[in-house]
């Protein structure tokens, strides 16, 4: 690489001995200084630009290479737990068909190896834990499509709707990342029954009714079929000054 920068005294001595015709001779060494001065600021100013995108990216790097070393610690074992969860599920599996009554009748011996398949198992997850594998059942917890499989729905009013009910497998999880979702069973609520009507239907049926009622009585009334009974007043014989004595007497 050729320095650009080897020759300039030289021109600032070529250009000061090199006057232009009729022009001031301290006028125009005073222009080309100045121009050279000009120049080399923009040189230092485009190579101070480099040096800091430089420092940049090596930054860059360096924080991109500390966050690759770190997934790789921590995520590096991700293939070999994944493969160790199925012994884990054999032995749970296996723990769990025994029978309570089972296992309090059970003699000294098979209690011996149940102990030591359950202490296995223990031992087995505190190992992943160790790692950074964890072992998580989201029963009662709000279904997450990130965290959890759903394999079937729940008819549960007294959960909400979407609320894990069941957990068919239990999820893992490694560092912040899902190793394996957990397989659940999700809730769903049942139907409510329709609404009652407003207070103002119900009143107006309680008034129909009523009606209804007091009309059906009046019917009843009108058709028993006996005739109303009219008082009519008593016919006197009242003497008559025009009629004749004998018709009078007849």
């Amino acid at each position: 690489m050729t320095d650009s920068t080897s020759g300039r005294p030289d021109d600032i001595t070529s250009m000061a001995s090199e006057p232009l015709p009729g022009a001031d001779p301290a006028a125009s060494e005073a222009e080309r200084v100045a121009a050279l001065v000009e120049q080399l600021a923009r040189e230092a100013a485009d190579n101070k630009d480099k040096l800091l995108r430089s420092l940049a990216e090596m930054e860059n790097m360096r924080r991109r290479t500390e966050r690759q070393v770190a997934d790789a610690r921590e995520y590096g074992i991700t293939a070999f737990a994944r493969d160790v969860l199925g012994v884990a599920d054999n032995m749970n599996r296996a723990l769990s068909t025994i029978d309570p009554q089972l296992r309090e009748t059970a003699d000294a011996g098979l209690k011996s190896l149940l102990e030591g398949v359950e202490l296995t198992e223990r031992e087995l997850l505190k190992v992943l834990e160790k790692h950074g594998v964890k072992k998580f059942e989201p029963t009662g917890e709000k279904f997450d499509p990130n965290l959890h499989q759903a394999m079937y729905e729940v008819p549960d009013s007294s959960l909400p709707n979407g609320t894990v009910a069941q957990v068919v497998q239990p999820g893992y999880m490694i560092g912040e990342r899902i190793l394996r979702p957990a397989l659940v069973g999700v809730a769903k609520a049942r139907p409510k029954p329709p609404a009652p009507p407003p207070a103002e239907a119900a009143k107006a049926e309680e008034r129909a009714e009523e009606l209804a009622d007091e009309h059906v009585e009046t019917s009843a009334n009108d058709n028993t079929g006996e005739p109303d009974i009219v008082d009519e007043p008593d016919i006197l014989d009242i003497p008559n000054p025009l009629r004749s004595p004998k018709s009078r007497s007849t």
